[in-house]
């Protein structure tokens, strides 16, 4: 069976058809010799193509023939859609399953990287399960590139058998890559603070990005931390080996380091591997409110671009520019109020643009998304410390939030405030 389905990427990716979707992975599960196939099929016509964190370029095509959608922007269509060549569906990130199910009604064909083939017939998607796995059923066609550098991994509808796959490739490039971030003073600062706050026995959630990751250069003494969470970090590889990552105080998924997809280095790629110690779910599961409510105690780190007094958090657009989307911040800081001893944090540095730009503000600016709304709202973490929101009033929060802000903004945020009337 596999070798009848065998074929080039060109005539692999023949299977779409006019009105068909086409939906990708996250970022290393992206099939690059099928995109390129895609680029160069003169039979698109009313397609459209989803893609998150996207790690190539867009395809050069009319819009009636193939329009391209964003699930999270990445350096590879932010300034596409700014300039309306790329369109951003609006999603929490537990929704995008039954979202695109719901848009495509059935006609949509998943091409996605997949580790190789085992002596049962089936195929992993490794790093990225995310929304694919939750879709692979009710697609009209699978067409796989198989790679032997992606993991093979564990979880919930993490298979795909060769019985339902029309056409599969073979490319065995490497991974894209993502290391760890470089990490500066004030995110130091900031994972310092965050770190104080985890306790033996907690598990975690990290967002996206240098803030939230920071925190775990502050956990080496803690003491059997869990993980469930959307994004493998990098540092799970040194917490597991240290054995402070040990999942043993975990409700659900004891013993399992949990999460959706991975983007990091080969030496996190070659950790996952045949890892049984890590379940990669589909989104719908790790982000489900139902879920992530059995961890008790759920500490749930993420990042935002700017927060106002009423504690509302803009974590995807910079005046007026659409830079990421809400991804899974949404689900878990509603989801960990659902907790029983559970704390969700929000991280910012004090200032942006260097220095000249407060991101504590009195109100966020006119057209901001709201990622996190004020009722959501738990910790607000800055270099300068923690204002605890939740369940406090306006004033209580913008006196909270001014004390966290730059110094050099204080005057200034507090002269507003009264000016609103908040103090």
């Amino acid at each position: 069976m596999y070798q009848a389905k065998l074929t080039t990427a060109n005539e692999a990716v023949k299977v779409i058809q006019p009105g068909d979707g086409i939906i990708f992975p996250i970022m290393p599960g992206e099939p690059e010799s099928l995109l390129d196939g895609i680029r160069v099929l003169g039979t698109l016509e009313d397609n459209r193509l989803y893609r998150m964190l996207p790690s190539f370029p867009i395809v050069d095509a009319p819009k009636e023939k193939l329009k391209q959608i964003s699930i999270f922007l990445s350096g590879m269509d932010r300034k596409q859609m700014n300039s309306g060549l790329v369109d951003l569906l609006p999603n929490n990130f537990s929704d995008i399953p039954s979202i695109l199910k719901q848009r495509e009604e059935g006609r949509y064909v998943i091409m996605a990287t997949v580790s190789p083939m085992d002596a049962a017939g089936n195929f992993s998607l490794g790093t990225s399960p995310s929304y694919v796995a939750s879709l692979i059923k009710d697609a009209k066609a699978i067409v796989l590139e198989v790679n032997e550098n992606m993991p093979r991994t564990f979880g919930k509808n993490n298979n795909i058998h060769i019985s339902q796959v029309a056409a599969l490739v073979e490319n065995n490039v490497d991974l894209p890559e993502l290391g760890n971030p470089t990490l500066n003073d004030n995110d130091l600062a900031i994972g310092k603070e965050i770190a104080a706050k985890v306790k033996d026995g907690d598990t975690l959630q990290i967002g996206f990005g240098a803030m939230p990751n920071a925190v775990m250069e502050y956990l080496v003494d803690k003491k059997d931390l869990g993980l469930h969470t959307e994004m493998l970090p990098e540092r799970l590889v040194d917490l597991t080996e240290k054995n402070v990552i040990t999942n043993s105080k975990k409700e659900i998924d004891t013993g399992k380091s949990v999460a959706t997809f991975a983007i990091g280095s080969k030496r996190l790629y070659e950790f996952m591997n045949n890892n049984t110690s890590i379940l990669m779910e589909p989104c719908d599961y790790t982000n489900n409110f139902e879920v992530v409510n059995k961890l008790d105690n759920l500490v749930a780190i993420n990042s935002t671009v700017e927060v106002d007094f009423l504690g509302q958090c803009n974590s995807e657009s910079v005046k007026g520019m659409y830079y990421s989307s809400t991804g899974g911040q949404a689900d878990f800081m509603k989801g960990v109020r659902l907790t029983k001893n559970g704390t969700g944090i929000i991280c910012l540095y004090s200032t942006a643009k260097k220095g000249t730009v407060s991101t504590i503000v009195p109100s966020l600016f006119t057209g901001a998304p709201v990622s996190t709304s004020k009722n959501d709202i738990d910790t607000i973490v800055t270099e300068y410390g923690s204002a605890v929101l939740k369940g406090a009033t306006i004033s209580e929060r913008t006196e909270r939030l001014i004390n966290i802000a730059h110094p050099d903004f204080r005057d200034e945020l507090l002269t507003a405030a009264k000016e609103k009337n908040y103090l």
